[in-house]
């Protein structure tokens, strides 16, 4: 028996998890791959907001993909799930100039975008943990 073996035997590691076991290690392993990605995704879009005068939204996803070193596929997802977010602006706020018949931007007076950088805080608080 080596010196590991005696110090961590089998009995109170096993090697294998049991099946239940396993579920519950995939399914936060699930969440915690989420919430990374919902992480990335609320930042690249405060790279969106904060860049928006020097670089293009599209530009701006891909500097922060590129800054923070995000490998693939989990930079396209990222930058998927980014672009969504930006779509989802402007689909709301074309519905509601189309219901209120007035040009509403979503933005500010000066037909900006609204900034998106405290959503991501005020959802954090929201999320209860678990």
């Amino acid at each position: 028996m080596d010196v590991f073996g005696r110090l961590f035997p089998e009995s109170l590691f096993p090697r294998k998890l049991s099946e239940a076991a396993e579920r519950r290690l995939r399914l936060a392993q699930a969440r915690a791959e989420e919430a990374i990605i919902r992480a990335h995704v609320d930042n690249a879009l405060m790279f969106v907001d904060t860049l928006a005068e020097e670089l293009s939204f599209d530009r701006a996803i891909d500097t922060y993909v590129r800054v923070m070193g995000i490998p693939e596929p989990l930079a396209g997802m990222i930058a998927t799930r980014a672009l969504v977010s930006l779509g989802q602006d402007l689909v709301t706020a074309s519905r509601r100039r189309s219901r209120d018949s007035e040009p509403v931007t979503g933005g500010d007076e000066d037909g900006r975008p609204r900034l998106r950088i405290n959503d991501a805080e005020s959802r954090q608080r929201s999320i209860k943990r678990a």
